[in-house]
């Protein structure tokens, strides 16, 4: 029997506990909805894209759920998303096609929750509409453009209360819950440094010559594909950390920010930007005549932001996306008996390891690993990110059908978020600290942890 097909039989059969889900509903709105529990929810997708289509194929095999509603700006990538749900036996959803036509799918009522995975610019703007509208919503993660973009998403989320997933996948990465699982078991005693970032080459995703997913050509824009449409305009516009949250996500977890910490304030600095005019001239596709080369890209191929913490620990987050590099989150988690390094796959715990001497960290995340992943590895197998993407995507749909506070909130997403816009203040004025303001105007003191805190969430 495939990993699929354990995977569908499964859910067929018996949905994950969805009590669990938000253990401690404490983020609180005064308008909260209350929760209404259903067997099955009907979901619409704006963005069909690349990972739009990823969070499809995913609920395809669930029988909790239903696509019924799908919407893009691009014809030919709502066209591959009907292919896939074809092939997979599926009823056909109902097609929004445009760029405003996402209003007319929140006007469907029998659509009882949405997955927003459209191009960054347009998050905020769709998932207020969304929270408005009153749909359960899921938004994939970006860096904001504002703070005030920040508050328009928890000021409709306070005056709604409708729950906002925030779809942070990299929270539930095997080796990052194994860690979670001993930084909430003392293993590496109080925590004073993390560091973590985005540091992937992504200059085939950026450009491309249009015909092709990715692998060659110097275009985006107009003649892009996929992300080289939008993503790479923001690297000619913009300076600062753009893509936080798979970083961050995971250290604000080790950390309880929001839920007994909060982020106090931050500083930036910025490299020269050389890496993405260097791969158009030296392209085959480019050169030094090609209109390309003469952009002035102003995002600076490193990024790097230091955040102190209210409970006193520092964080160090990067940016790295446009040289040539293997991929590394670099995630580093250490504390006054040890630490763990992603980048090596090492750690060392003082009375455990060898004196002054790494560890292979491989045992010790086979002996710590999550009870999430023990119980349910055969059912991510298979899954996207590897095997993360099963357990984000049924924990939107489990709180979706129960309309419960997701552990990754509206709180979250606001905070994390707004490092990218906070960097760029920082950047443009000489490195200099600028502060975190409270999203979570006080609640942070008295929230309680919900996150991963059993092995039914």
């Amino acid at each position: 029997m495939s990993n699929n097909l354990n995977r569908r039989v499964f859910l067929q059969t018996s949905a994950l506990a969805s009590a669990g889900l938000a253990v401690g509903n404490t983020n609180i709105s005064q308008k909260q909805t209350i929760p209404s529990s259903k067997s099955k929810i009907n979901i619409g997708v704006i963005g069909v894209g690349l990972r739009g289509q990823s969070h499809i194929d995913l609920a395809l095999d669930r029988s909790d759920c239903e696509i019924i509603a799908i919407c893009d700006v691009d014809d030919s990538m709502i066209q591959s998303t009907l292919s896939m749900i074809d092939k997979k036996g599926k009823a056909k959803p109902k097609i929004f096609l445009g760029e405003r036509s996402y209003l007319e799918l929140l006007a469907e009522e029998n659509v009882d929750a949405l997955i927003i995975a459209s191009p960054w610019q347009f998050h905020t703007e769709q998932a207020v509409a969304a929270m408005k509208a009153k749909k359960f919503v899921g938004v994939e993660v970006w860096g904001a453009f504002s703070l005030d973009e920040c508050w328009q998403l928890i000021n409709t989320y306070e005056a709604t209360g409708t729950p906002l997933f925030f779809l942070e996948n990299v929270c539930y990465r095997r080796d990052v819950m194994a860690i979670l699982n001993m930084v909430r078991q003392n293993m590496f005693g109080e925590l004073i440094h993390l560091e973590c970032g985005y540091q992937h080459d992504l200059r085939e995703v950026k450009f491309n010559n249009g015909k092709q997913p990715y692998g060659g050509g110097v275009e985006f824009g107009e003649k892009g594909f996929s992300e080289a449409k939008w993503r790479t305009t923001h690297s000619v516009f913009r300076n600062g950390d753009l893509y936080p949250t798979h970083g961050i996500g995971p250290v604000a977890q080790y950390i309880n920010i929001n839920r007994g910490n909060r982020f106090v304030q931050l500083t930036a600095t910025a490299s020269k930007a050389r890496g993405l005019h260097h791969y158009i001239v030296n392209h085959p596709s480019g050169g030094k005549e090609h209109p390309n080369a003469k952009i002035e890209f102003k995002l600076g191929d490193k990024i790097t932001t230091v955040i102190q913490a209210h409970q006193g620990e520092s964080i160090i987050v990067h940016h790295d996306t446009n040289l040539p590099r293997p991929y590394s989150l670099g995630f580093r988690v250490q504390g006054t008996r040890g630490l763990w390094m992603d980048i090596n796959q090492s750690l060392h715990i003082e009375g455990l390891s060898p004196k002054h001497q790494w560890e292979a960290a491989d045992k010790y995340l086979k002996k710590y690993d999550h009870p999430l992943w023990k119980k349910y590895e055969q059912l991510a197998t298979g899954a996207g990110h590897g095997g993360m993407d099963f357990f984000l995507l049924n924990s939107f749909v489990e709180c979706a059908k129960n309309n419960s506070q997701p552990p990754i909130d509206i709180y979250d997403a606001a905070t994390w978020l707004s490092i990218t816009t906070l960097s760029e203040q920082s950047i443009a004025l000489g490195g200099q600290a600028v502060a975190f303001p409270d999203f979570t105007r006080g609640r942070w003191m008295t929230q309680k942890v919900n996150f991963a805190l059993d092995d039914n969430y």
